[in-house]
C-alpha cells in the first residue's frame, strides 16, 4: 500500500467567489525577472536543503532582487496552512507532520548562504498544541548554534492566543519578532476571517511585557479599501503596544480567485504614510509599494539598532 499526502488546496472557501481579474501593474512597481547568478546559487541552497521559503510560496515581488544579494526568507512547518486568508497565496489544507530535522536544516542554510541577518517566518499550524511555537525555538537555537553571529528576526503567526505560545519564542531569545496585522480592524472578516485583530495586536503587547529590550515589528498592506484614518489608527495602536518598526507595502493579489485591489497606492502616498509613522514615534518606518516584511531587513535590523541608541543618547 502506498501512502498518500495530506491533501491540500488553494483556499478551498473561495470557490464560490467569482474571479476578481488582475489589475495591471502601475510602472512603479513592476520588477525583473530573476536571472542573476547569486539568485541561482540561493535557489540551489535553498533545494539542497529541503528549505521552503515565503519568497517562493507567497510570490514576493522582490525575489529576485533578494535572492541575488543571498537573502531568504525561511518559511517552517511545512508549506501548507491551517488558514486561508483572502490575500495569501500559501496552499491551505491538511498540513503534514512536522520535520524534526528541519531546524538543523534551516541552520545549515544560513550558515551555507553566510547570513549575518536572517528571517524565518512559517505558515499557520492551529493543528499543533502551541501553535508551532517549540519549533519556532528550536529553529532558533539550532541557527544560534551554527552561526552564533547571525541575528535573527521572526514572523510568527497569532498562534491562536494558545496560551504561553508567543512566550516560548520570546525566551529563545531573536533579535526581532514581528507579528504582520496586515490589514484595518474593518476588514478582518474579509481579508483575514481566520484571525482576529486584538489577538494580534495582544500577542505585540506580550512580547514587550515580557522583554522590554526585544525589538517588535509590525506591517500592513494597502490598497485593500482601507481609508487613511484606519491607517493613522492602526498606527496609533501598534504605538499602544509598543511596537518599533512599522511596514506598509501594497497588496498584490496572487490569483483572480484572492481578494481584488481597491486601489494602487501612490508612491507619494506612501512617504505620506512614513512621515505620518515617523511622527507617531516608531523607531523604523518602511513604507513603499514594493515594501515587505522582510524586505531589507538587515540592513533595517542595523539602522532599528542605531535608532534605539540614538533615541536613548537623545533622552
Amino acid at each position: 500500500m502506498t501512502s498518500q499526502k495530506p491533501p491540500t488546496h488553494r483556499h478551498p472557501e473561495k470557490r464560490n467567489r467569482p474571479d476578481s481579474p488582475i489589475q495591471r501593474k502601475p510602472d512603479w512597481i513592476r520588477v525583473k525577472a530573476p536571472v542573476s547568478p547569486g539568485y541561482q546559487e540561493t535557489r540551489d541552497i535553498v533545494r539542497q536543503n529541503n528549505l521552503v521559503t515565503v519568497c517562493e510560496e507567497a510570490a514576493c515581488p522582490n525575489i529576485g532582487e533578494c535572492w541575488a544579494k543571498k537573502h531568504a526568507t525561511m518559511m517552517i512547518m511545512g508549506e501548507v496552512c491551517t488558514r486561508a486568508c483572502a490575500f495569501c497565496n500559501v496552499t491551505t489544507g491538511k498540513p503534514a507532520a512536522l520535520n524534526p530535522l528541519e531546524p538543523y536544516n534551516v541552520a545549515a542554510a544560513v550558515e551555507k548562504l553566510g547570513l549575518e541577518h536572517v528571517v524565518v517566518t512559517s505558515v499557520d499550524r492551529d493543528d499543533l498544541e502551541d501553535g508551532g511555537a517549540a519549533h519556532f525555538a528550536a529553529v532558533i537555537g539550532a541557527i544560534r548554534d551554527r552561526s552564533p553571529a547571525t541575528t535573527i528576526e521572526v514572523l510568527t503567526p497569532d498562534f491562536k492566543d494558545k496560551n504561553g505560545a508567543g512566550q516560548v519564542v520570546v525566551e529563545a531569545r531573536p533579535d526581532v519578532f514581528n507579528h504582520n496585522l496586515e490589514t484595518v480592524p474593518r476588514l478582518y472578516p474579509s481579508i483575514r476571517p481566520g484571525a482576529r485583530y486584538f489577538t494580534s495586536l495582544d500577542l505585540l503587547n506580550q512580547v514587550k511585557v515580557q522583554d522590554p529590550s526585544m525589538f517588535t515589528k509590525s506591517g500592513i498592506m494597502v490598497g485593500l479599501g482601507e481609508t487613511r484614518d484606519e491607517v493613522g489608527q492602526v498606527m496609533d495602536d501598534l504605538r499602544a503596544a509598543g511596537v518599533d518598526f512599522i511596514t506598509i507595502g501594497q497588496y498584490l493579489q496572487p490569483t483572480p480567485k484572492h481578494a481584488p485591489i481597491d486601489r494602487f497606492v501612490s508612491p507619494e502616498e506612501f512617504e505620506s504614510y512614513a512621515r505620518l509613522a515617523r511622527g507617531k514615534g516608531f523607531l523604523m518606518v518602511s513604507s513603499t509599494p514594493l515594501t515587505r516584511s522582510s524586505y531589507h531587513a538587515g540592513d533595517d535590523f542595523a539602522r532599528l539598532r542605531a535608532a534605539r541608541e540614538a533615541r536613548l543618547v537623545a533622552g
